[in-house]
């Protein structure tokens, strides 16, 4: 068979919208709180302004430049855009008619009620206008289009309202007004029985008060618009004297980049989308018209809101790791052996605490770190600085090109200079996306590495909602591959022998597609060949061939792709021993584990990278084996509790389409919950001896 024939491979594009859909079966889903459910909902409304600003900006520049090569699954980039927007058209109107047909009537009968104008009472009315004048007003700058004022710069991502007025001379003119986003967007309104949470949205606020902007003028019509632009940034590293500076000037241009989505609300005049369209010069496909607010991510201050705590998940709290002991030093506890994190079921505070240990700890000489994306106020980089000011060497690589998070990143990275840690930022042309941590201590019998390393970024908010796994060591040999990644990262080393390590973007797809053929190798040997993994993206054709390859040979292969995947399970003659899941469910599954059956021996190994040209071969990765037999014994535990999910887990059919894992006659399981269950579990026995897993799916045989 031609593995490169087209039909093999599913559009990256697409195969991203059907998992935004999945997103959204969440949202529509009676199975679910409501308030998730309208979280649910909000986050497919900020996945799609990622994916316009940088996925389908991307293919604009390509059909405008006249890039005519098709993808690995024969599609040009014009073709990928006309499919794009039929699928997120049928998408949008998806999104609202659960926004309005379910969300918003249920939440109204549970007392969370979205006001329109005409619903107001009298003290409400006051209430704005008041409110309007002191608060809203002052920030407003209605802006007037004529000959001496021309159609303003519309910044990215903003909400505007397009104003049609009618002067003296019944001349039709044109304004705009950017509805302030440092101002709510939802404003709570008092009830009067003190009963119900009523809101009222800022454009509309604005609306009642439309004539205060333009006095004299009637006001024909007022219709909500926003627009998408490209904001992926465009960085000559080679050129760049300062790479801060570079990213700072480019930072400033994303606001400004080229138009990629109109978002316009359906009733909106014929004469205000005529205006749009050519100020704008957006053709009709890229005009999204929608029945409601615009802008569904601004709903998720509503669903996270404090109170109604019955319409939200039921609370749970992080176990805590059972290895580490209060008032027991945390590098005692991991000399004694290899320790396994899984994330958010156990707590992120071992991570904080070691960090706090070494800041303090007068025997640790220097600590390295990467750091990705970090939380707002946190406390990694608090103990880094405090590590800094008591004199110990500390060595930061700050990403500064993780997307969305260029400013936040930066402002970090000036803060952990001042300190006096030595930061850097990278290679040229790559970007750092290894997850590692590097203490080195002074000991009565040498110096001693523990080494840190997870699947996930050092972010104490997004441990509790993320899944990943990390595992602490003090081996000689991961210690000496975690200082010669540094040296390689901070200097000009050029890369080692690595003694446990696999290293992107020299090498890790090799040794991903090593352990692929050594399971070919074994069936042909009459052994059993198995293959699990579970990351969040299949795109690498590379590897897609050698799977394909290798179900071909007989070698049973369960991928639990979380987002984008190409390859087409299912296909006969090609695939048919291969299954795809794919699991969204109350946390955002992260975590990167290969499994490897390697004829009864089995190779676990765990790591910051997907199978994605990009992270084999434009980012630094990192690939580690798990080798102790207890961590083993549980990831493999962990594999076998989600590949029995029946209530969250769907299956990849040969189209590219997802459908739910159906479950007639056995009891449901959902895995998230399962591994919550399990690690209280874990978490309950009473001695590190009795560590046996006690839950055991029903007919599970899996591993």
């Amino acid at each position: 068979m031609n593995l490169d024939n087209p039909k093999y491979y599913l559009n990256r594009e697409l195969s991203w919208i059907e998992f935004n859909d999945r997103v959204l079966d969440e949202a529509i889903s009676k199975a679910n709180p409501l308030l998730e459910r309208l979280k649910f909902l909000s986050i497919t409304g900020s996945n799609f302004d990622e994916f316009f600003m940088i996925r389908v900006a991307g293919l604009k520049e390509q059909m405008n430049i006249g890039y005519d090569r098709t993808d690995a699954a024969g599609m040009t980039a014009e073709e990928q855009l006309n499919a794009i927007s039929e699928k997120v058209h049928r998408m949008v109107e998806k999104q609202y008619n659960c926004l309005n047909k379910s969300i918003l009537p249920k939440l109204k009968s549970e007392g969370i009620t979205f006001l329109d104008e005409n619903e107001l009472t009298k003290p409400q009315i006051d209430f704005l206008n008041e409110y309007f004048t002191t608060t809203v007003f002052p920030v407003l700058t209605p802006m007037a289009i004529d000959q001496g004022r021309p159609f303003p710069q519309i910044l990215n991502k903003s909400l505007n309202q397009a104003v049609i007025l009618e002067n003296e001379k019944k001349e039709a003119m044109l304004a705009i007004v950017q509805v302030p986003s440092v101002l709510p967007r939802f404003v709570r309104l008092a009830d009067e029985n003190e009963e119900l949470s009523l809101f009222i949205s800022m454009e509309k606020i604005i609306k009642l008060n439309i004539e205060k902007l333009f006095r004299g003028h009637k006001i024909i019509s007022v219709s909500p618009f926003r627009l998408t632009r490209n904001a992926d940034l465009s960085i000559d590293e080679e050129d760049a004297g300062d790479l801060l500076e570079e990213i700072e000037k480019s930072l400033r241009q994303r606001e400004k980049g080229f138009p990629v989505r109109l978002e316009l609300e359906k009733s909106a005049t014929s004469q205000t989308k005529e205006i749009l369209f050519k100020m704008l010069e957006i053709s009709e496909d890229e005009v999204y018209e929608v029945n409601g607010p615009i802008d569904l991510s601004a709903f998720m201050k509503i669903a996270t809101m404090d109170g109604y705590d019955e319409l939200k998940y039921e609370k749970f709290y992080p176990q805590p790791v059972i290895e580490f002991k209060e008032g027991k030093s945390t590098f005692s506890t991991i000399k004694k052996r290899d320790i396994f994190l899984h994330h958010p079921y156990q707590s992120f505070e071992p991570v904080l605490r070691f960090l706090e240990e070494a800041a303090e700890d007068p025997k640790v000489l220097a600590i390295k770190q990467s750091l990705y994306r970090v939380s707002g106020n946190s406390p990694i980089v608090k103990s880094l600085i405090k590590a800094a000011e008591n004199g110990k060497q500390v060595t930061v690589l700050v990403e500064l090109k993780a997307r969305f998070d260029e400013e936040n990143n930066i402002q970090w990275a000036r803060k952990l200079e001042m300190a006096g840690c030595h930061v850097v930022y990278g290679l040229v042309g790559l970007k750092t996306h290894c997850k590692i941590l590097l203490v080195v201590r002074q000991e009565d019998d040498g110096i001693k590495r523990y080494v840190h390393l997870s699947t996930g970024n050092y972010n104490d908010k997004t441990a509790k909602l993320y899944t990943d796994t990390a595992m602490f060591t003090s081996k000689e040999s991961y210690g000496a591959d975690a200082s010669a990644l540094f040296n390689v990262l901070t200097g000009y080393s050029k890369p080692p022998e690595w003694k446990k390590f696999s290293v992107a973007p020299i090498g890790m797809r090799d040794t991903f597609i090593h352990y692929i053929e050594n399971e070919i190798e074994h069936v042909k040997q009459g052994r059993e060949g198995r293959i699990i993994v579970k990351n969040n993206s299949l795109l690498d054709q590379d590897i897609i061939k050698a799977l394909y390859k290798a179900s071909q040979t007989g070698v049973k292969i369960d991928l639990i792709v979380r987002g984008i995947c190409a390859l087409r399970s299912g296909v006969k003659g090609l695939s048919e021993n291969i299954n795809v899941y794919s699991i969204v469910g109350k946390y955002l599954e992260h975590s990167r584990i290969y499994y490897y059956e390697n004829g009864g021996n089995p190779k676990i190994f765990m790591s910051s990278a997907d199978w994605m040209p990009r992270n084999l071969d434009r980012r630094v990765e990192t690939l580690f084996p798990v080798e102790e037999t207890k961590i083993k014994d549980e990831i493999k535990e962990v594999l076998e509790i989600i590949l029995t999910d029946n209530t969250k887990l769907r299956i990849q059919k040969s189209n590219g389409d997802y459908e739910l894992k159906k479950h007639q006659g056995i009891p449901s399981l959902d895995s998230q919950s399962a591994l919550s269950e399990f690690y209280s579990e874990k978490l309950n026995e009473k001695t590190e001896k009795s560590t046996k897993i006690t839950f055991k799916p029903k007919k599970a045989k899996y591993l």
